[in-house]
């Protein structure tokens, strides 16, 4: 089957906008193919308002998400595979989702998929997981 991933950052993006929220993406920098600022890159990662007033031309497609956007005033493609959308969430309240390594699909930063009964990866760094 195709990636659930695009799908579900199309809806909760809808969701986030519909709701009069500001959709904000949290993004692994450190994926091949992203292309975001660097000098905004902290700890690997970046949030990005992905709301209409801030980006232009904004497409969620089934492989990527890309938009245009000026950072410090300064215009710039953002290009995201969307494995490397690690969230996506309201900026005014914090609702959204997190994502996790979907079966099949390669784990983003390389390292061995967790075990999912211990919900450590082989090498013994804990992962974090969404518990509600």
């Amino acid at each position: 089957m195709a990636s659930s991933r695009p799908y579900l950052v199309r809806a909760f993006n809808e969701w986030i906008l519909d709701n009069d929220c500001t959709p904000y993406i949290v993004v692994d920098a450190g994926v091949q193919g992203v292309q975001v600022p660097s000098e905004h890159v902290a700890n690997g990662q970046i949030v990005l308002n992905i709301s209409p007033g801030a980006v232009k031309a904004l497409v969620i497609g089934n492989g990527a998400l890309e938009f245009s956007a000026r950072f410090g005033g300064v215009p710039m493609q953002v290009f995201i595979p969307l494995q490397a959308v690690m969230a996506i969430y309201a900026r005014e309240n914090g609702e959204g989702m997190v994502f996790g390594s979907e079966p099949g699909s390669p784990d983003p930063d390389g390292q061995p998929e967790a075990d999912t009964s211990t919900g450590q990866r082989p090498s013994g760094k804990p992962s974090l997981k969404v518990v509600k």
